[in-house]
């Protein structure tokens, strides 16, 4: 695995206030440090800046309110530059020495795994706003993206029924995400009848560049007649030389779709999207959802980043509905201290960005809709699906024999994999 190391960028809130116009420094016992565990460098960066710069943005939402529990929330933004083992020292050190009292950030699962025994052995918070591969519950991590039943099955029924697919690529960046998604899918298909043959793998490492032989794989693999779909867990810059490729070789969404799971508005800002036109992505948000929300998050996003080309993205919208979830939490409990925050949690609501309201559930997931975009050529995304009603998030997958049988319930069972059969706890996350 690529390791990537860069600058760290120490923060605070004077860093914060000097970059954007916050109010000055206050004496340490004034303020609630809030932890920011973003790449700001290496591979996920195109990813990762744009969820440190919204979380700048809701603290700064917040002390303008008038802070929380009478005090300011004060930011401390650390850099993990890419780099996995990183993570879990950026965090020890947010927790142990900034003695933040939550953390948001991580976005690929290899830094959330990397991260957890952290939050567990110092007893903290972390909120993790990007879709996953679920088989996880853990009493200190608050899971704000999707799960595989809130995104990765959702995404191939729509395949399946709207598009007539019947051959299946699974390209993806080799790390766990990908994997534990594609051995889901992998499984679904088969249990809705697909044959081995008709299924591609593929795994690719971070920052991978050269996708001109894979590509012309894909094109011969969905040459047999047959109706060809790429589902897509490729992560960071490597979509970038990926998509150029489909471009390359005339991959149109036609012939060939392909639907991503990690590629949003932020990615595809530097992409040429014309030849991009009905590939298509499956979220919980677009930034083109007309709602009132909406429309509000987007005027201050742009102003506060004082760009009004500045697009928004899912993750973004998770780290709102978290955030937002958090401070309803504090107010509930009436002190930041991790227990008490962690048990008021379940059951919190939150309006959120796309219509509906997102509830924070006792497997520590939340509910969310579900809906699929085609890119359209301003590199937005017009909305061709969504659910009726919002899906409650699914800690362990009903398609995997070690896992159908648990549950995760950290309100009555205090256990993140109670096994419904033998009736006991296994022990992951206790």
């Amino acid at each position: 695995m690529r390791r990537f190391f860069g600058g760290v960028i120490a923060a605070g809130a004077l860093a914060a206030a000097a970059l954007f116009g916050g109010s000055p420094v206050l004496a340490a016992d004034d303020t609630i440090k809030v932890g920011v565990l973003h790449s700001l460098s290496g591979t996920m960066a195109i990813s990762e800046t744009t969820l440190k710069d919204a979380m700048l943005m809701l603290i700064d939402e917040q002390n303008k309110k008038g802070g929380l529990l009478g005090k300011k929330l004060e930011p401390v933004v650390v850099d993990p530059a890419s780099n996995w083992p990183l993570f879990a020292e950026k965090a020890k050190e947010l927790i142990a020495q900034d003695k933040v009292v939550v953390v948001f950030g991580c976005w690929t699962s290899v830094s959330r795994k990397s991260v957890l025994p952290v939050f567990k052995e110092l007893n903290s918070i972390l909120f993790y706003p990007v879709q996953y591969e679920g088989e996880e519950s853990e009493r200190n991590v608050f899971y704000t993206g999707a799960a595989p039943n809130q995104q990765a099955i959702p995404a191939v029924d729509y395949l399946m029924k709207e598009e007539g697919v019947k051959r299946w690529v699974l390209a993806g960046t080799d790390y766990v995400y990908p994997r534990t998604t594609n051995k889901i899918l992998e499984a679904y298909l088969k249990s809705k009848g697909v044959a081995d043959e008709d299924i591609m793998i593929n795994y690719t490492p971070f920052g991978h560049s050269d996708w001109q032989t894979i590509v012309s794989d894909i094109k011969k693999f969905g040459s047999t007649g047959k109706k060809t779909a790429v589902v897509s867990t490729i992560n960071g810059d490597a979509n970038v030389p990926f998509y150029k490729e489909l471009g390359n070789q005339g991959v149109k969404a036609t012939d060939i779709p392909v639907i991503a799971f990690s590629v949003g508005e932020e990615e595809l800002a530097g992409i040429d999207t014309a030849p991009l036109i009905g590939h298509l992505a499956a979220w919980n948000y677009f930034m083109s959802v007309d709602t009132p929300e909406n429309k509000a998050f987007i005027e201050k996003w742009q102003a506060f980043t004082k760009n009004p080309k500045r697009v928004t993205n899912d993750p973004m919208e998770a780290h709102y509905i978290g955030f937002n979830m958090w401070v309803k939490a504090v107010e509930k409990a009436g002190t930041t201290d991790a227990d008490k925050v962690i048990d008021a949690l379940p059951g919190i609501e939150q309006a959120n960005l796309t219509g509906g309201v997102s509830k924070m559930l006792p497997n520590h997931h939340i509910t969310k809709p579900v809906l699929i975009g085609e890119i359209k050529d301003d590199g937005q995304f017009d909305v061709v699906s969504r659910t009726d009603d919002l899906v409650p998030g699914d800690a362990w997958s009903d398609f995997l024999p070690g896992s159908k049988d648990l549950e995760a319930d950290w309100v009555t069972l205090k256990c993140g994999n109670y096994n419904t059969k033998t009736k006991k706890c296994g022990g992951q996350g206790t």
